[in-house]
């Protein structure tokens, strides 16, 4: 049946290339499934355009900031138009690291040893005596992110303790906190989860960057990175990072979509969970269409059931 669907995009996050990249192929997906595509631009007139328009269901192509922290999906919730998904809750937890990374620790989700430090500790407690300290817990070399922030942004891996002030500076540039993290030698998967009562894991996707650390330009830069679907490790592997990213999908109360990101070690064969994805990307070369097409789920396929299990709610 033909419905009205507004395909939120663009945003005012560091990531609005990707959103619109993903909106832009969303949209097409939709208009080829036969229905109504409204295409918004997520700004100050956001509100105003969603009252404006009869829409039945809006499609949350949005990356980061305002997209995946809760915020459009609160907007949504008192509109009482359904969305795309995760709830609000979700979107709150998974966005902070912090928080997230708390919650995997109380579920014996493994996750790599971390601090965390923000900017006003650093200001007025003296927190960058700690850093010797956090070194020599952690070792090197060591990740340093932002706690709130997506598509590794801000993110440097440090092999020196000298350059870990700069690397903290840069990262907060992103975000108020900022985490030391240690650094896993592993293998990068991406595991994405589709479905509301019965979640299921599409083929396991591996991120081979061409440089030693998987960060922004890896990401986004065409040829900087290889990728594997299904990922090339052992079945009883396999069997375990679905079963660890389906209990990080679960410990943060998710629904319907989701992407977990995986680290696992080389030596000791241990899933280490770097983070959670709300709203993973739909662009050509993202890991959540890959995963379906490896399981043969087209792009259209794909879209269609993310949005019928959405206007089910």
């Amino acid at each position: 049946m033909k419905k009205n669907i507004a395909v939120l995009m663009g945003g005012r996050s560091l990531e609005r290339e990707f959103s619109i990249k993903s909106g832009q192929r969303v949209s097409n997906a939709l208009r080829k499934l036969g229905h109504n595509v409204i295409k918004l631009d997520v700004d100050e007139s956001i509100v105003d355009n969603l009252n404006s328009e009869k829409i039945d269901l809006a499609y949350i192509a949005l990356h980061g900031k305002d997209g995946e922290d809760g915020t459009i999906q609160e907007i949504l919730e008192v509109l009482n138009i359904p969305y795309t998904g995760p709830g609000v809750y979700p979107n709150v937890l998974s966005f902070d690291k912090i928080i997230s990374k708390q919650i995997f620790i109380s579920h014996n989700i493994p996750t790599p040893p971390f601090y965390f430090l923000n900017a006003s500790s650093f200001r007025e407690l003296g927190s960058s005596k700690l850093l010797p300290f956090i070194v020599k817990k952690i070792g090197l070399p060591l990740v340093v992110k932002p706690s709130a922030q997506g598509s590794a942004l801000g993110i440097k891996l440090v092999n020196n303790a000298g350059d870990l002030p700069d690397a903290i500076i840069s990262a907060l540039g992103y975000s108020k906190k900022v985490i030391l993290e240690k650094f896993i030698d592993g293998i990068e998967l991406a595991v994405s989860i589709i479905g509301k009562e019965k979640p299921k894991t599409l083929p396991v996707v591996e991120i081979v960057p061409k440089k030693k650390f998987f960060d922004f330009e890896s990401r986004s830069k065409v040829g900087e990175t290889d990728y594997f679907a299904p990922a090339r490790i052992s079945s009883s592997l396999d069997k375990k990072v679905k079963e660890v990213a389906i209990a990080v999908h679960n410990s943060l109360k998710c629904t319907k979509l989701s992407r977990v990101d995986i680290m696992l070690d080389r030596k000791e064969k241990i899933p280490y969970v770097l983070e959670l994805n709300t709203s993973p990307g739909m662009t050509d070369t993202s890991l959540l269409p890959m995963a379906a097409e490896e399981a043969g789920i087209s792009f259209e396929e794909l879209v269609d059931e993310i949005i019928k299990m959405s206007l089910s709610d």
